[in-house]
């Protein structure tokens, strides 16, 4: 029994543009060539999963929902919404601010992996957790299949916590690319005790670039 999961960055999106906090009313979406992104995602993606059941799950902010729209489409998958694959879940008084205003205007001093950086915001030990869970039961409910997981950079990062039961602080940083695919598999029983251990078979990879016809 193989079970893998296809953890997918969100292709560029508005407000990463417009350097702002991107929560339910900041985040505007894809840009144009973050669709673009998408769609050729969602036909290297189809490629990959072949004739494996498969589904598509992604966070509930709106840059995730069309990149996981775009690849769903390609293959007719289902595809469904998740708030635990959300990023940050910031103050609703943080939504739209630039990054150095909710830090001027929220600010604490000091902070952690169990103390926010801003008054109202998760802590990154309560991200990793609340992700973590939605991650391992997303996998213990379509074990044997092949899960398209959307979500942010920090949804990745994460999936390094969750599979690969690394501690909540690691000691180095990871870099992940606008729509790009990480992919981890196991041949063990996601729901066993003690947990399954997985393979990082892939991490921050890009579609590959597609052959452009010759002009006549």
């Amino acid at each position: 029994m193989r079970t893998r999961i296809f953890f997918v960055r969100h292709g560029e999106s508005i407000h990463a543009e417009q350097g702002v906090i991107g929560g339910p009313q900041g985040c505007q979406g894809l840009t144009a060539r973050g669709r673009r992104q998408a769609a050729r995602l969602g036909r290297w993606i189809t490629e990959e999963i072949g004739d494996d059941t498969a589904s598509v799950h992604s966070s509930t902010l709106r840059r995730a929902v069309e990149t996981a729209a775009a690849i769903a489409a390609v293959g007719g998958l289902p595809v469904s919404q998740d708030c635990g694959l959300c990023t940050w879940h910031t103050p609703p008084e943080a939504d739209g601010l630039t990054h150095a205003e909710f830090a001027r205007r929220l600010g604490t001093e000091g902070g952690g992996v169990y103390r926010p950086f801003q008054v109202g915001n998760e802590t990154w030990a309560e991200m990793v957790t609340r992700t973590s869970r939605a991650v391992v039961d997303l996998a213990h409910r379509h074990r044997g299949e092949t899960l398209v997981i959307v979500g942010h950079a920090e949804t990745v990062e994460i999936s390094f916590n969750a599979l690969g039961l690394l501690p909540v602080h690691r000691s180095f940083d990871l870099k992940v690319s606008p729509a790009s695919m990480t992919e981890w598999v196991t041949d063990q029983d996601p729901t066993q005790w003690p947990p399954p251990r997985w393979t990082l078979s892939r991490f921050n990879q890009s579609a590959p670039a597609e052959d452009v016809p010759a002009s006549g």
